[in-house]
């Protein structure tokens, strides 16, 4: 077998794993060198924001409770002024992806330190990417501002998570591991997190539709939202993940939805041009077809599998295909309109790939 090339960078980042970690918060607060921090949470979490703000007593600058998906820009500003006005020198987010962005957001301007607390399986607090929406586009950067400093991760804050929600974020993390398989910058030790991470997470999920207070399968579905998460990190995505942000910036699709959605059929439109990947994923789900598996696995576990479910009118698709093909970008496959048209027709009626 000859020898491959490739570049590897690891990030300097701190995760605390286990049931129960959440204990170690403080600790971890001054080990970050910070005294007040803005705890950050969407309107829905804030009493587990508020229960944060509790456990850092004098230390909690307050309570920002906000936070919303595809970080709009408006938003972003007041919580970069909230956090200067009450003199915060780092920020906890405790959530979902919109969370973390948020934190990223404050981040990127002020360079606050944030620490996160995931709790659901996004993946973005893995990762120096953020995104943030104006004037009904997302953009999206890469700056290591942005990156967490540490990571609590404590499968006890995922039990009550809904079921539904719990699906939809686990593939969202599982899209993260499959286009990381066929980036161009892709490396070996990304792979082996990319297969692990996927079949952790398909391990998981049904488990956790069967029984959601399954201690176990919560933690193997953080575990494999971690793994997902530091593949997102460090190397790039491709054809769905523009898809997603088109879709989620411009028509607000809701994230973890669209992600679920919407993979089965970039990886069909990949397949031919990534075989390699798409054995991995389909064994790491246990199945012959990946675009198949990742379909199945979300129609079995009750998550949505059509556009047209969660408020995308067939009309949008046009539009969509227009921005999915604005500014090139790497992709196994190139990018061709009639395809990609293809593709998001079939999102739209949730046809089995």
């Amino acid at each position: 077998m000859p020898v491959q090339s490739f570049v590897y960078n690891s990030a300097p980042q701190r995760v605390v794993f286990g049931a129960g970690s959440l204990q170690h918060l403080a600790r971890e607060i001054d080990a970050l060198g910070a005294r007040r921090a803005l705890v950050l949470s969407t309107p829905e979490q804030r009493p587990q924001a508020e229960r944060i703000a509790d456990m850092l007593g004098a230390h909690a600058a307050g309570v920002f409770d906000r936070a919303v998906m595809h970080v709009p820009i408006e938003t972003a500003r007041e919580a970069r002024e909230v956090a200067q006005r009450l003199g915060a020198d780092c920020a906890v987010a405790i959530g979902g992806g919109s969370t973390t962005g948020l934190g990223k957001a404050i981040a990127l301007d002020s360079g606050l330190p944030i620490l996160a607390i995931p709790t659901t399986y996004a993946g973005s607090e893995m990762t120096p990417i953020y995104g943030i929406t104006e004037a009904g586009m997302k953009k999206t950067g890469k700056d290591f501002k942005v990156l967490p400093r540490t990571v609590i991760y404590d499968p006890e804050l995922s039990l009550t998570l809904p079921v539904g929600m719990s699906v939809t974020s686990g593939i969202n993390a599982i899209a993260h591991a499959a286009e990381g398989l066929y980036a161009t910058d892709a490396n070996p030790i990304m792979d082996l997190m990319a297969q692990e991470g996927i079949a952790a997470l398909g391990r998981a999920l049904p488990a956790i539709r069967a029984f959601a207070e399954d201690a176990a399968a919560r933690s193997d579905a953080l575990y494999g939202a971690w793994l997902c998460g530091t593949v997102l990190g460090n190397v790039g995505m491709a054809l769905h993940h523009k898809l997603c942000h088109t879709l989620g910036g411009s028509f607000n699709l809701p994230h973890a939805e669209t992600h679920t959605i919407v993979l089965p059929h970039a990886l069909a439109y990949n397949a031919a041009a990534a075989p390699e990947a798409m054995a991995r994923i389909a064994k790491a789900l246990g199945g012959s077809n990946a675009a198949q598996a990742v379909f199945d696995l979300a129609h079995d576990n009750g998550a949505p599998v059509a556009l047209r479910d969660i408020g995308l009118k067939e009309s949008d698709l046009d539009v969509a295909c227009a921005h999915a093909l604005q500014n090139q970008y790497p992709n196994p496959r190139p990018l061709e309109r009639d395809a990609i048209r293809a593709l998001l027709q079939n999102a739209w009626e949730g046809a089995r790939p």
